[in-house]
């Protein structure tokens, strides 16, 4: 049996975050879980390596101070503030929140080591044990929180280095980053990210193929979804479900409308992040022991789902729910384009930034044309995947 580091996100108390981590996984592991046509019989370990991500800092001194006097900061510095105060108000609940992440995590993820890997020395000393170390998915290539460590630059000579799905989550790279991408990448073995956008610039950046793939939640696939989802206790009266990630109070309020016009409970799993002041108008409805399974769950039984959360969006594809999402923030518009691209890939533009006047139930048809559009995709990924694991 061969041995497979993974380098993931997987903290944060992020249900995407972790739902990603665990799912690929566990696919890694068992890959019969999805459903799909595998030829191969090559069986895995996979451990993810314990890290904590650190932003690559800036090289130029003048560039950090001339940072630090932007008027744009000094906002975001006091927005920050306003939101630690908010966090420790309500620090009670963000500490449950934390314990079923913490019992998630130690339920569905296995490690390989009990202590963080930082230092290059540290990292190849951990991946001595392992045959193949693989970046992704997540937003790992993210060149505005750039980690070189998911770059693999680091790994030994002669071990297998791969990638699946690690999303740089832009539409153009940016020309900064050329070189420190064209040097790590040139040495990978295989390279998939889950980007369509981007994709040709970067192949054309490392001078190599680099493959789209869907993301490890699609991967998964309904039915091992539907395996995973977790009972919590919601009562039964009909409700929707509503996950917001940016920044915007206006959504919140179209959600609130929508449930009062149609006679619904609000259920909502609020922000424990900065922009947890967006939520005010729905921390009366918020649930907070929710851990990533019982998220699943939470959106399984909705009536409706009101998001901008790309994973609350794929979940809700995959379950057949309706919903509607809406842009995320307006200072960072490319966190959008993986919405919009799978709304693309499932047929279902038109639920993007739909007027909650003109909300209604996705038909039979359109479910139908959807699940056929995403098998193909998931099927190509797959082939991917255990090509790039032979």
């Amino acid at each position: 049996m061969k041995k497979l580091l993974l380098l993931t996100w997987y903290e944060n108390n992020n249900y995407g975050t972790s739902l990603q981590a665990s799912s690929l996984s566990s696919i890694i592991c068992n890959p019969q879980i999805t459903g799909l046509i595998s030829k191969s019989t090559e069986k895995f370990e996979c451990d993810i390596l314990r890290h904590h991500p650190e932003r690559q800092e800036q090289k130029s001194k003048i560039g950090k101070i001339v940072k630090v006097f932007q008027p744009k900061n000094y906002l975001m510095k006091y927005s920050q503030i306003k939101d630690f105060c908010i966090k420790r108000a309500k620090q009670k609940s963000f500490e449950i929140r934390s314990l079923a992440f913490e019992e998630f995590t130690n339920r569905n993820l296995t490690f390989s080591s009990s202590v963080n890997a930082q230092t290059e020395v540290e990292l190849r000393r951990v991946s001595e044990k392992y045959d193949i170390i693989m970046s992704g998915s997540d937003q790992v290539w993210n060149p505005e929180a750039l980690d070189p460590t998911y770059l693999l630059q680091w790994v030994p000579v002669g071990k297998k280095k791969v990638s699946y799905g690690s999303s740089l989550s832009v539409t153009k790279i940016p020309e900064k980053y050329y070189d420190i991408y064209r040097k790590s990448l040139s040495s990978f073995d295989a390279i998939s990210i889950r980007d369509v956008q981007c994709r040709e610039q970067l192949s054309q950046i490392i001078k190599r193929d680099v493959y789209t793939v869907v993301d490890p939640v699609v991967l998964l696939g309904r039915s091992a979804l539907l395996q995973r989802q977790k009972n919590i206790e919601l009562g039964n009266k009909p409700y929707i479900f509503c996950y917001f990630l940016g920044n915007k109070v206006v959504h919140r309020k179209k959600a609130i409308e929508y449930a009062e016009q149609h006679g619904l409970e609000i259920k909502a799993v609020v922000n424990c992040g900065f922009d947890f002041k967006a939520d005010k108008d729905l921390q009366k409805y918020a649930i907070w022991d929710v851990d990533p399974n019982q998220f699943i769950f939470c959106i399984q039984n909705a009536q409706f789902v009101f998001t901008d959360s790309f994973h609350a969006t794929v979940i809700s594809t995959l379950l057949h729910k309706d919903f509607v999402v809406f842009e995320k923030d307006n200072n960072r518009p490319t966190q959008n384009t993986r919405i919009k691209e799978f709304l693309t890939l499932a047929g279902l533009d038109e639920r993007w930034e739909m007027s909650v006047d003109q909300l209604k139930s996705i038909d039979m048809g359109k479910w139908k044309a959807a699940d056929e559009r995403i098998d193909v995709a998931r099927q190509k990924s797959f082939n991917y995947l255990m090509e790039a694991l032979k």
